[in-house]
């Protein structure tokens, strides 16, 4: 016998990437205050400009992957590492421009920003993780309007080489 699950499991992905985003955000908030704190206005500002890049780049990228795992889940594994390797760019480019611009050192502190970015990184995604494998997920779904059929306990049906009565 089985039971059923009260939610849909399809629905939880959305959960999962605003809690990882929460915890992100909330990195990043401390990180900021530890920096106004430690090193001056310079070092919260890269804290601050790490946390928008960790919550825009990694969660932009989040929310697609999860979208294209809703609508066509066989193209999902194609569209994680297409995005994986897009967002690594992304982050490259965004440092270039930034040190390039003069704003790093001067505005923003380049090593808060940095450590912002990947502390930041690493507690989206062991967030999205863990959050991820405490959701019920079937293996596999019925079609529409069926109903798993019960097998007693060491019996199965003839087809599959169970007992013949």
């Amino acid at each position: 016998m089985t039971t059923e699950s009260k939610k849909d499991p399809r629905a939880s992905g959305t959960r999962v990437l605003l809690l990882a985003a929460l915890a992100a955000l909330s990195l990043g908030l401390v990180g900021a205050l530890a920096g106004a704190l430690t090193a001056g206005s310079a070092a919260a500002y890269g804290a601050l400009v790490g946390t928008a890049l960790v919550l825009a780049v990694i969660g932009f990228g989040s929310t697609v992957v999860n979208v294209v795992a809703t609508v066509m889940p066989a193209a999902s594994l194609m569209v994680a590492l297409l995005t994986y390797t897009l967002q690594v760019v992304l982050m490259g480019l965004v440092f270039a421009a930034l040190s390039g611009s003069g704003l790093l050192d001067d505005t923003l502190d380049r090593e808060w920003l940095a450590g912002v970015v990947i502390v930041g990184t690493f507690v989206w995604l062991t967030a999205q993780v863990v959050l991820t494998t405490r959701m019920r997920i079937p293996a596999y779904d019925l079609p529409a309007g069926e109903s798993p059929e019960p097998v007693a306990a060491g019996r199965g049906r003839p087809e599959q080489g169970g007992d013949r009565a």
